[in-house]
């Protein structure tokens, strides 16, 4: 791990295809709640990435900026961008602090497991709540951890085995750590790399953001604002700053 963390100028060049591509229509429909719960004021997006959400955010009319813990990350995002450049500070979405008042931060993509322990997923919910305005809200979207499909007494699942891409996630039940081991076929060869998470509860989110000052407002299954129900693989959350 160097500076940009696990997401170095390799992993940022095929960022958009390996990791986060996703149907045009589920992105649309998240640009269009985030803009919702924005409700016309600035949003602040912990880690930013390749820009993959907040640009066409911003082209709807938001004002975005973000916090991005990567160079090869912010780079790939700069390379999109075709008008104004979005306000992008470098630096660790625990501790990094943005001028302003936001009336929504958001952080997509299961990001918040990057942070691999508890009181540094506490910190982030301590700055996102800095963050906001009275009344601002913060989102999260992730996953509900996988753990009933898993037989008693494992602590493998395999998560793809597509033609050019194996991943098995390997979860620690003492911990709430895993790991994403993740085999790319290109060619003749293989490429591996693997990355250390934290899952958390729904729950122990709401206690995280009850501690900050926030509570919860929505909960939803998808990007459609489905509800949450005990099937659910994964939540959208939503708290808002008393």
């Amino acid at each position: 791990m160097q500076d940009d963390g696990y997401f170095g100028e390799a992993v940022a060049a095929r960022y958009d295809q390996n990791h986060a591509g996703v149907d045009p229509l589920v992105l649309a429909r998240s640009v269009d709640v985030l803009f919702d719960l924005a409700a016309g004021a600035p949003a602040l997006e912990f880690a930013i990435g390749t820009g993959r959400v907040a640009l066409p955010l911003a082209a709807k009319g938001c004002a975005v900026s973000g916090i991005e813990l990567s160079a090869a990350m912010l780079a790939e995002l700069r390379k999109k961008e075709t008008g104004t450049p979005l306000n992008v500070t470098l630096g660790d979405m625990t501790t990094a602090r943005v001028p302003g008042q936001f009336g929504l931060v958001y952080l997509v993509y299961n990001t918040i497991d990057n942070l691999c322990t508890q009181a540094a997923q506490v910190a982030c919910f301590g700055n996102a709540a800095a963050h906001l305005a009275p009344g601002g809200r913060f989102l999260i979207e992730t996953l509900v951890p996988p753990l009933q499909k898993i037989p008693f007494g494992e602590d493998k699942l395999v998560t793809d085995a597509s033609d050019d891409h194996i991943c098995i996630d390997a979860f620690d039940v003492v911990t709430q750590s895993y790991s994403s081991r993740h085999v790319w076929m290109q060619g003749q060869g293989a490429r591996v790399s693997q990355i250390p998470f934290r899952y958390a509860w729904p729950a122990e989110l709401d206690l995280m953001a009850q501690m900050a000052g926030m509570v919860l407002e929505h909960r939803w299954a998808d990007w459609a604002r489905a509800p949450f129900t005990a099937q659910s693989e994964s939540h959208i959350s939503v708290w808002r700053k008393a």
